[in-house]
């Protein structure tokens, strides 16, 4: 019998959803004209983003669209690109966040993919003639937004006029909380990327789990120059709106704007890449502005040196925490204390969030004890859906009934997760497991390294090989030579780099991950004549 378990009474349904664009909703009603978004000296508030979400919900479900059809943004960070998102979710759409750095290949690849009826792109990419003729070929219906550099609009929309004439009050879509709300492709390390889903449980339980972690209050105001595409700066600015602070959109990443805007908006949290935080800290510009408003600074992405640690937290922020998560658990997953930054250093991820349970798992499925490495195993409200489209993915991602991210990692007699590497970077020379991430941590430690990838590759004697690829700070004079010896002095000799090489750059996503697939594409048959190094 239908409702049995609850003597007959039916659930709420609209009346207790989890939505996010109820979310967005009932900030606006609690907020009304404080500023929820900053981008450059514009100002919108709470009530004014609700107001043109609705407007743009009510085109959408206009033009034809029905719940449930994907709609994509090609957008970097600006008020109307959360105004569509929150838009699309509101009209029960189903939100594709593309990376607007990707290639035509790539972007043809993802909106095939998640089969995408339209798309919200910035009139630059309208322009490129690549991406555009793919978004044309798809057939796409186009919204186009401009961009401070102004390029053509032709064959598109313009955003604001989507948003004339259109009612500003909340459209009533049916909406339930595991609907699909967003997909986010992977950032296509290793293959071409995967859609993670989410529906809109896991987005708000993970924003309220962040709003909780952070303390967030409506004072707050954090820094946006993380690309919102992304689900880490996307989990971010849903966290900012829960809270009721604001979120300072910026397109990109520009040391002196961050410092401008640090100053000018108060910004009492900044989040960002470890070599973002060492940019800051080096501009000239940084002691000729007040940034003593920041209360706490996160970062992510990559391990941060310890000299580096010492520098923010003593000249720039009091407090420094290390946050982790991915695509396919809406982070955040784990989070460093405050407390124990200068404790310890390594890459350690931090504790498990209130939502989430974390486990180290071996190749069988059973739970490992502390200290033991293992893979890195997640369960919570914040886990996806799934991989769109791939049943088999998903399976293999969820087996033994945990999600599986990948990373080898312990956990410590603290608690803390302390990652070792990617299970797919752990290289295997001659009978040895070498992790790639402790020698990179060995070469990022020489003064003159900005950045340094390693990958194993194929070689007849050892199976594989130890390969080092460095990119050098600008002026640095570090030789092949010096790094080698450098790298010496920490590592054991089986771990030592067999090919050291000096880089111009290194492929990286564009939230800052290497592209190690590249590298060793790129790099594969170096060792091939070898007999023995």
């Amino acid at each position: 019998m239908e409702h049995e378990n609850t003597g007959g009474v039916s659930p709420p349904g609209r009346i207790g959803r989890v939505a996010l664009g109820d979310l967005l909703h009932r900030s606006a009603r609690r907020h009304g004209a404080k500023v929820a978004l900053t981008e450059g000296e514009r100002r919108i508030s709470y009530e004014e983003l609700e107001r043109d979400a609705n407007r743009f919900a009510h085109y959408l479900i206009g033009s034809g669209l029905q719940r449930g059809d994907k709609v994509a943004t090609l957008t970097g960070n600006s008020i109307a690109m959360v105004t569509a998102l929150f838009g699309i979710h509101k009209a029960g759409l189903v939100c594709v966040p593309v990376n607007t750095m990707l290639g035509a290949d790539d972007i043809g690849y993802i909106l095939d993919h998640a089969g995408a009826k339209a798309a919200v792109v910035d009139d630059n990419i309208l322009a490129d003639a690549p991406r555009r003729a793919v978004l044309t070929t798809l057939k796409l219906a186009l919204v186009g937004v401009a961009t401070p550099a102004g390029s053509p609009l032709g064959g598109s929309m313009p955003f604001t006029d989507a948003l004339q004439g259109q009612p500003d009050h909340e459209p009533d879509v049916e909406i339930d909380d595991r609907d699909l709300a967003i997909i986010t492709y992977t950032s296509g390390t290793t293959s071409r990327p995967k859609g993670a889903m989410h529906g809109h449980l896991a987005i708000v339980m993970a924003a309220m789990s962040n709003a909780i972690e952070w303390s967030l209050k409506p004072q707050d105001a954090m820094s946006g120059q993380l690309p919102v595409f992304h689900c880490a700066a996307h989990a971010g600015l849903v966290g900012m709106l829960v809270a009721g602070g604001s979120f300072a959109l910026m397109r990109g990443f520009d040391p002196g704007v961050v410092i401008e805007t640090i100053a000018r908006d108060h910004l009492t949290l900044f989040v960002g890449h470890p070599m973002m935080f060492g940019a800051v800290l080096d501009h000239p510009a940084r002691k000729l502005h007040d940034l003593a408003s920041l209360r706490l600074c996160i970062f992510g992405l990559a391990p941060m040196g310890e000299a580096l640690q010492r520098r923010v937290v003593a000249e720039l922020c009091p407090n420094l925490v290390c946050a982790s998560g991915q695509t396919e658990m809406y982070p955040m997953t784990t989070a460093t204390q405050p407390a124990r930054t200068l404790q310890r250093f390594g890459n350690y991820w931090g504790n498990t969030l209130s939502i989430t349970e974390a486990a180290i798992m071996d190749d069988e499925g059973r739970l490992l004890p502390t200290g033991q490495i293992g893979e890195l195993v997640h369960r919570g409200p914040n886990v996806m859906l799934g991989y769109y489209r791939e049943p088999g993915a998903t399976a293999a991602a969820r087996a033994h009934g945990w999600h599986h991210t990948g990373d080898l990692a312990l956990i410590d007699d603290h608690g803390e997760v302390l990652f070792i590497d990617r299970k797919k970077d752990m290289i295997k020379s001659g009978g040895e497991n070498i992790a790639s991430s402790r020698v990179e941590a060995a070469l990022a430690s020489h003064p003159d390294v900005a950045m340094v990838g390693v990958v194993g590759l194929p070689h007849p004697h050892w199976s594989e090989a130890v390969a080092a690829f460095v990119v050098l700070k600008p002026g640095a004079k570090a030789n092949e030579a010096a790094l080698m010896a450098h790298a010496r002095q920490s590592l054991g000799g089986f771990q030592v780099p067999k090919l050291l090489k000096l880089v111009p750059t290194i492929p990286m996503t564009a939230t800052g991950k290497l592209r190690k697939v590249e590298l060793r594409q790129a790099h594969a048959h170096h060792f091939d004549s070898a007999a023995e190094r």
